[in-house]
């Protein structure tokens, strides 16, 4: 890596938080001084009265390799130390203005100690990338306008080895990576991995920023998990906390024996709802820092996008602190002016590095133009988790199903603002923690049920605007919560139904990546348009979702009642012939088996607006897919497309002729599920006839 020099202009950047690469100055270089191989050290601490190396090498003695201030601002501490190795560990001796010493780990390191040790360890970060073609295709990737369908991975937690332990950046590269590829997922979304020193906080309570965990290995193995990703076509998106760092000794918290990365005033440095520190956003070395660690991982690491924890932990003075715990902004305001200002910053310093960087924040609130750019009031982000519509949906699914005519509003609001922004749509690990059950468990009902509502679920969400996220597990069906300190219950993949929902969602993955309609117009009322969405009494929705070249179509019908709706007649936007192209009562999935086989003529009914429709039946808590048949397939030209939010009704026309298809419970054999290919993890197996 190529460092800079610690001298007025990189300095004079620093303390005008610009310096992007602070990186490159601040933290521990190989280099040579006066002709000589050392390490070069650089700490900003303005507030102390010494500052020493200190390690194995000097046998931990404050006084052996003392630093002086820099002649350039006098804030940052430098020395030279010749004679050092790779993998070497240190930390900095700091003495505080009121004499008393203390240990600090390198906030600039690249590397650090496994924990329970502390210390910072040197590192080159020598690795040599073979992504160039993944790494080219960025330049024209257009997010927007293509699918992203993303795995969300705790690392610690996916799969362990016999003995019980962590695999390795490498083990994870070589299992992971061909798990994601098979399932079709498009990225990959890690939950933090800048150090930290406690498993129990997966991650978000971090000490080093520039540090990838070394719990799953080194630098450079995580560097070839990012480079197998890429060569197989797989995005990496990285979890990323810039709202609040952990207060352990050895950390970040009053660093120089005062505060300095944090706020001097209790009320806006203290996190007690989840006792941490704040960043102190109006500092501007501060900024440096933070903006330079988003854009190392971005570059120095190939990461293809952060996610921004906590973003309305960041927005509000008020978050999470009751009432009199709290100050207000200087207009008497509850927003946190500094954290929008830097918010800003770094979104505007990232696209212009980084131009098609994915920005994705985890922003709860209603706060407005979180995706919109900068130079128009935004945020900045080109993406933004849709909270709403998770809490609604969840709620909603949780019911039973007797009750959801009273609550059709939790499924059709979500399309009140779903254009507002750029959003994803998460099912994440925050929903599967903390007593609020896996996913398949808040499904109500018997077993049977409960699968079968998690498959209506899943079809409605993949066919819902808005790119998509799914946690680990929750695609085969896990069914207990999620423990951070064990594997995955890959065991359950011995069991049918759960194999069977496995392999639901991996056609269903399949099915959104093939199908433009799905993801080409994710931001943009052009490619929804509702069909019916005030049937409450049978909790019944359909729409149809449209791609850009007028001709690609998906028609998707959600019945969410375990009650079969027989002859259930909705409009149609085109006359033509349909037919049903996936159905989660389908028996492969694990359904009953209730299906529209067949090709279905739309009869000259007038129907929800629309001049045509057609009459099926709607398996039992189910999603259902139709498609409009080819022109060569279908013997008639296609008219074009027109978009209409919402459709006018218009008069009832006479029916001109009978559905060409036939709609009935399949009497076929129940053939046995087998695993389609085989995967290098987990472990699947076929299940033979005989087996139970």
């Amino acid at each position: 890596m190529k460092i800079s020099a610690i001298d007025e202009f990189s300095t004079y950047l620093f303390h005008q938080g610009t310096n992007y690469n602070a990186y490159r100055m601040l933290g521990a270089h190989f280099t040579a001084y006066k002709h000589q191989s050392c390490v070069r050290f650089a700490v900003w601490a303005p507030h102390a009265l010494a500052v020493s190396v200190v390690g194995d090498f000097n046998n931990w003695d404050a006084g052996a390799n003392p630093m002086e201030r820099s002649s350039s601002d006098g804030e940052i501490w430098v020395t030279h130390i010749p004679g050092l190795q790779e993998g070497d560990i240190y930390k900095y001796a700091i003495t505080g203005a009121d004499g008393s010493q203390i240990l600090k780990s390198d906030p600039y390191a690249f590397s650090s100690e496994v924990r329970p040790n502390t210390a910072s360890r040197l590192t080159k970060l020598h690795y040599t990338w073979r992504d160039r073609k993944w790494m080219d295709s960025r330049q024209d990737y257009d997010s927007y306008s293509r699918p992203m369908l993303t795995y969300e991975v705790h690392l610690g937690s996916w799969k362990r080895n016999a003995e019980g332990e962590m695999l390795t950046y490498r083990e994870l590269a070589e299992q992971l990576v061909a798990y994601v590829k098979d399932m079709h997922y498009t990225h990959i979304e890690l939950m933090p991995l800048c150090e930290y020193p406690f498993d129990g906080s997966w991650g978000y309570q971090g000490t080093g920023y520039f540090s990838v965990t070394s719990r799953y290995g080194s630098p450079e193995d995580f560097m070839y998990f990012v480079d197998l990703c890429h060569r197989n076509d797989i995005g990496v998106i990285l979890d990323w906390v810039p709202g609040h760092f952990c207060r352990d000794a050895h950390g970040l918290r009053h660093f120089d024996g005062q505060p300095l990365y944090e706020s001097g005033n209790p009320m806006l440095a203290e996190n007690t709802e989840w006792d941490t520190m704040n960043f102190d956003y109006g500092r501007t070395e501060v900024q440096s820092f933070l903006i330079s660690s988003a854009l190392f991982f971005l570059t120095q690491f190939h990461i293809d996008g952060l996610r921004i924890d906590a973003v309305s932990n960041m927005l509000y003075l008020d978050y999470g602190h009751s009432d009199g715990q709290w100050q207000a902004n200087k207009y008497g305001g509850r927003e946190n002016l500094e954290a929008i200002d830097f918010l800003r910053k770094l979104n505007k310093a990232v696209f212009e590095n980084v131009p098609q960087a994915l920005m994705i924040a985890e922003e709860s609130s209603a706060w407005p133009l979180v995706t919109k750019p900068v130079d128009v009031g935004g945020l900045g982000f080109n993406y933004k988790w849709n909270m709403g519509w998770m809490n609604d949906m969840l709620r909603y699914m949780a019911l039973d199903p007797l009750f959801r005519k009273d609550n059709q509003n939790l499924i059709t609001f979500s399309l009140c603002y779903a254009f507002s922004e750029n959003f994803v749509l998460p099912l994440s690990h925050d929903e599967v923690v903390h007593g609020k059950h896996s996913l398949l468990d808040k499904m109500p009902g018997d077993y049977w049920q409960k699968f079968a509502g998690l498959r209506a679920f899943y079809g409605y969400w993949m066919s819902h605007p808005g790119k998509k996220l799914l946690f680990m597990g929750s695609d085969y069906g896990q069914f207990i919560e999620w423990k951070y300190d064990d594997s995955l219950d890959w065991h359950l993949l011995e069991y049918e139904k759960h194999l069977a929902m496995h392999n639901y969602v991996r056609e269903l993955n399949e099915f959104y990546g093939k199908h433009r309609e799905f993801w080409e117009e994710d931001c943009d009322w052009s490619g929804f348009s509702w069909i019916s969405c005030d049937d409450c009494n049978n909790s019944v929705i359909a729409f149809y979702r449209s791609g850009r070249d007028g001709q690609s179509m998906t028609v998707v019908v959600c019945n969410f009642t375990p009650v079969v709706r027989h002859d259930y007649r909705f409009g149609v936007p085109r006359p033509g012939t349909y037919v049903e192209v996936l159905n989660s009562d389908a028996e492969q999935f694990g359904g009953s088996n209730v299906l529209n086989e067949g090709a279905f003529t739309a009869e000259d009914i007038a129907m929800h607006g629309m001049d045509q429709s057609l009459s099926l039946t709607l398996p039992p808590l189910a999603t259902i897919y139709l498609e409009l048949k080819p022109e060569a397939e279908a013997g008639q030209a296609l008219p074009e497309l027109v978009q209409s939010v919402p459709a006018r009704r218009r008069p009832a026309a006479k029916s001109s002729k009978r559905t060409a298809g036939t709609t009935k419970k399949s009497t076929a054999p129940k053939k046995r599920l087998v695993q389609r290919k085989a995967l290098k993890t987990p472990d699947l197996f076929e299940i033979k006839e005989g087996d139970t």
